[in-house]
């Protein structure tokens, strides 16, 4: 009985450390404390979003451009959950992701719904974040002056998936190449990200868009 006291003891607390490190990620990266933010990550820790897809240091770097070039992209979390295994973990956490930016010279907010599906791995004693993947659920696109009115290209609008069409419009129209095939709420993709998940919690290498964990 104690030793099970115990396991459920740091299960508990390997779930609240990632939780912890879930939300630093949010505060960090919106505030502009890249140092800080840095240290949520492994060494080989990859991020991909829809306008950049690449290693930590790259996306922290692209982050300090677009944040030096006045880009405005904020993020708010909801429930979380963490499956732990070992030394590793998954957890899903649902998030909303606003970008402010004028779309046709009208000012906009973009707000998309999803969840940041994240893998996780212990070295050293300590949890980082390998890889982010999000998931992208719903989007909408509002003018800023409830007065105003946007129009929106429908070819555009139709090149990339229900789940982050907006924001993929706003993005792409300020220059950034969006990528078009990210998981959505249901489809392939999100089925073979769930499957991956499987295999990272059962101890085995992944691959995921070409790039390899534990193998």
């Amino acid at each position: 009985m104690t030793s099970e006291i115990a396991d459920m003891a740091s299960l508990k607390d390997d779930k609240l450390r990632i939780r912890e490190l879930v939300d630093n990620w949010v505060i960090w990266r919106d505030a502009g404390f890249w140092e800080k933010f840095r240290t949520v990550w492994q060494d080989d820790g990859r991020m991909m979003a829809t306008w950049t897809q690449g290693t930590a240091d790259e996306f922290i770097a692209m982050n300090r451009q677009g944040w030096d070039k006045g880009v405005s992209i904020l993020h708010f979390l909801g429930a979380c959950s963490v499956e732990v295994s070992g030394d590793r973990a998954v957890s899903q956490t649902k998030m909303t992701i606003s970008q402010r930016a004028k779309v046709h010279d009208v000012l906009v907010d973009v707000v998309c719904t999803g969840r940041f599906y994240d893998f996780w791995e212990r070295r050293a004693g300590a949890w980082g974040l390998c890889l982010r993947q999000p998931i992208y659920e719903k989007d909408r696109m509002d003018p800023v002056d409830p007065a105003a009115r946007v129009e929106l290209d429908p070819e555009i609008l139709a090149r990339f998936p229900e789940g982050y069409r907006h924001l993929a419009y706003l993005q792409s129209s300020i220059g950034y190449p969006v990528k078009s095939d990210m998981p959505g709420l249901k489809g392939d993709k999100v089925a073979s990200l769930y499957a991956t998940g499987e295999e990272w919690l059962a101890g085995r290498g992944i691959e995921w868009e070409t790039h390899r964990w534990g193998m």
